[in-house]
Formats: structure tokens, C-alpha cells, sequence
């Protein structure tokens, strides 16, 4: 190397500092945290142990590392346990149809559930309640299908109701996230899915959130639709029931997970509603100002009186629609 060389890089150090010269991301003498971890875990165990005899047994064990390196170590501060990693089965959803959800629901009828006593406490069907399967997709939350049943559905029953929403859709998806119900964790449902190219995914079996979107999806067709109605016996009546309300979240329910769009401006690419030119009824607002951090124009002139207009979707009290107007 010639003497020049050495030269210019030494001026470049004392001039604009270290970080001027070529470097690797990581040092290649840096041990990853997980060694940090083991080796202040076998000090928290073995507190008897010196850094040679600690060494030592690292060294037996298969992982050789220096006395000073391993008394450097139990100097620094204590290293967070490592995480452990994905196993690489994460599924992203990259556009509307490319990931469903699927899944059961019961839905007490009238008084179904009510009774404490046997033999009334233990049959879960029809009359007492509904089994309910639906399909959301997981890009705009949007439920795509549903079905009712008067007892839980096998596999079979299934795989027609997922037939049945894939020809309505036009299309299938890529994935299937589903729980470990006997109608999915079956040869019957994997073969289904095999034939049609669908690639099942299965939630964790006791692990909280592995099934969230529809069980999430489940409580507010409960909390907002089917608790505040009486619940129909006839299957006829209640599939007009579910449709409204259904209907409804897909089409005027703004869902948090989406910034405020509804399902179907997601599934349908539609421009946002929230992203229309706005009302503003404070009379001296610049109109040039953003309003609460958006970029929404505003309509018309400023200090119009507005006034609140709530109608009901299918004239159901608890499925509500929003208008703002002006005022007369």
C-alpha cells in the first residue's frame, strides 16, 4: 500500500473524523445479543463462577469466547431475553380477495341460552340459536359471505358455503386464516383448499389475537346488530336480518382499522367520503389553513349554519346514517 494512500486517509480522519472512511454496517468481531444474553444468564445461575471458568464452560459447550470478552460482558447492562423468530408463516394482505377470514358464531334466539337448568342449558342449535359462518377480507375488512346454519356445520357444509361465496366474488383468495374447529382441521377442508390452490392458515389454539379480524368482526355484529333485535326463528327472517346488518357495516360503519373508510371504499377502491370537501362553520377560518392536520378543501363559504340529519338503515334504530346539511 503505498504511502500516499495512508497518508490521505489520515488527513481525512484528523479533518472530518472516523465516519468519513469506509464501514461496515456491523462490526464482524461484535457477537450478537443473544450471546450477551446466555452469558449473563449462566452468571445469574452459577453466581459461584469466575470469566475463566465461565469460559471454560461456554468453551465445552461449544461456544468459545476470551476471559476479557466474557468479563466485558457481565459489565454491560443486562441484556433484554431475545425474542424468538417468526417461523416465516406471516401472511400480509396485499389487495382486496388475497387473504380471508373464516370462522363460527352462535346467536341466541329470543330467549335461547336463557335457561340454567338441564336438559335446556345444553343444546346449542335451532331453536335455541343459529350457527352463523362468515368470511372477511382481511385488506378492507369487509365480510365477503355468510351463512346460517340450524346446528354447527361440518366440513362438507362448509366448503359449500366457501364454494358458494368464492363463485359470488368472482374469484378466490390466496389464503384461509381459520381456527382449529373440527370443520377446518380436517383432511375434507385441506384437500377442499388444495384443489382450489388456497393455501389454509390455521390460528394458534389457546394464544389470544391468531383470529382476531373476524373475532373482532363477531362482536360488533353482536354488540351493535343482532343483541339490539329480537333474534327470528324462521331462517328466512333472520338471513334478512344479518343482511341489513351486515349491510350496513360494509357500507356506512367508518372502521378505526381503516382510518375512518368504510369496507367496501377499501374493497371497491372507491374515493373516501372523509375525503370530500368539508363544512366549516366557524365564519372567519382561513381557507387556506389545513383543518385538524388533513388537507380537505372546504365547501363552499365559511360560517354556513349546518344542521344534523340521522335516518336509519332498513329503519333499524340501531343501524344509524349520518348527514350533515345546511340549514334552511
Amino acid at each position: 500500500m503505498a504511502a500516499v494512500t495512508i497518508s490521505s486517509w489520515h488527513k481525512r480522519l484528523d479533518e472530518d473524523g472516523p465516519n468519513t472512511l469506509v464501514q461496515l454496517r456491523v462490526p464482524v468481531n461484535r457477537f450478537p445479543d443473544f450471546v450477551r444474553y446466555m452469558v449473563q444468564r449462566l452468571k445469574v445461575l452459577c453466581p459461584h463462577m469466575g470469566k475463566v471458568k465461565m469460559t471454560q464452560m461456554l468453551c465445552r459447550a461449544g461456544l468459545h469466547l476470551s476471559p476479557s470478552t466474557v468479563g466485558r460482558i457481565l459489565k454491560e447492562e443486562p441484556a433484554p431475553k431475545p425474542k424468538a423468530q417468526s417461523a416465516g408463516r406471516i401472511v400480509t394482505a396485499r389487495r382486496p380477495d388475497h387473504v380471508w377470514h373464516t370462522d363460527l358464531t352462535l346467536v341466541p334466539i329470543v330467549r335461547g341460552f336463557w335457561a340454567s337448568w338441564l336438559p335446556f342449558a345444553l343444546p346449542q342449535r335451532w331453536p335455541f340459536c343459529w350457527w352463523v359462518g362468515c368470511l372477511v377480507d382481511h385488506y378492507s375488512r369487509r365480510v365477503v359471505g355468510f351463512q346460517i346454519f340450524r346446528q354447527q356445520p361440518s366440513s362438507r357444509a362448509m366448503c359449500k358455503f366457501l364454494d358458494r361465496t368464492i363463485q359470488k366474488a368472482g374469484t378466490a383468495p390466496r389464503y384461509i386464516i381459520s381456527d382449529k374447529g373440527k370443520q377446518f382441521w380436517c383432511d375434507g377442508y385441506k384437500d377442499w383448499c388444495k384443489k382450489r390452490k388456497i393455501r389454509p392458515r390455521f390460528g394458534a389454539i389457546g394464544k389470544k389475537g391468531s383470529i382476531a379480524v373476524i373475532e373482532r368482526f363477531f362482536r360488533t355484529l353482536k354488540s351493535m346488530g343482532t343483541r339490539k333485535i329480537l333474534v327470528s326463528r324462521r331462517r328466512r327472517d333472520f338471513r334478512e336480518q344479518l343482511s341489513r346488518i351486515i349491510e350496513w357495516y360494509n357500507g356506512w360503519r367508518p372502521h378505526t382499522y381503516l382510518n375512518g373508510r368504510t369496507p367496501n371504499e377499501v374493497y371497491n377502491r372507491r374515493h373516501p367520503k372523509s375525503r370530500y370537501p368539508r363544512h366549516e362553520p366557524r365564519e372567519k377560518w382561513p381557507r387556506g389553513s389545513p383543518n385538524a392536520g388533513i388537507g380537505v378543501p372546504i365547501r363552499g363559504r365559511c360560517g354556513v349554519p349546518l344542521e344534523l340529519e340521522v335516518t336509519y338503515h332498513a329503519g333499524q334504530k340501531h343501524l344509524p346514517i349520518v348527514t350533515i346539511k345546511r340549514a334552511a
